[in-house]
């Protein structure tokens, strides 16, 4: 089974870890997800409803984001740790071409496979 470049990985997720944190803050939201109150939704009564929606949709891109913030950070915790690249459910190898196309995996194909 060919070796997973872990440098390339790590570089990989920083790069992913800056870019997410960048989103998470044009969106008005601090890195723990939460609503800085940066964004204007407007306060006018005839767009509360347009306000509501957009807010509504912003809430949703910004939990997106911390899902994808907490799966960098896990993944490079895994890195330190000496874990990365092992399924949590059985414990083999994750596979380097999965690892390079997802770096952020925690189950091998088999294993995810099976809880889909």
């Amino acid at each position: 089974m060919p070796h997973v470049d872990i440098d390339n990985a790590r570089a990989a997720l920083i790069d992913e870890r800056a870019t997410v944190i960048h989103q998470l803050h044009e969106l008005g939201a601090d890195e723990s997800g939460n609503l800085t109150g940066d964004v204007d939704f407007g306060d006018a009564f005839a767009d509360a409803g347009a306000a509501t929606a957009e807010r509504t949709e912003t809430i949703g891109i910004v939990t997106s984001l911390k899902k994808r913030l907490d799966d960098v950070a896990r993944a490079l915790t895994k890195i330190d740790e000496g874990t990365f690249g092992v399924c949590m459910i059985c414990g083999k190898d994750i596979g380097a071409d999965r690892m390079e196309f997802r770096p952020t995996s925690v189950r091998c194909v088999d294993c995810k496979t099976r809880a889909s």
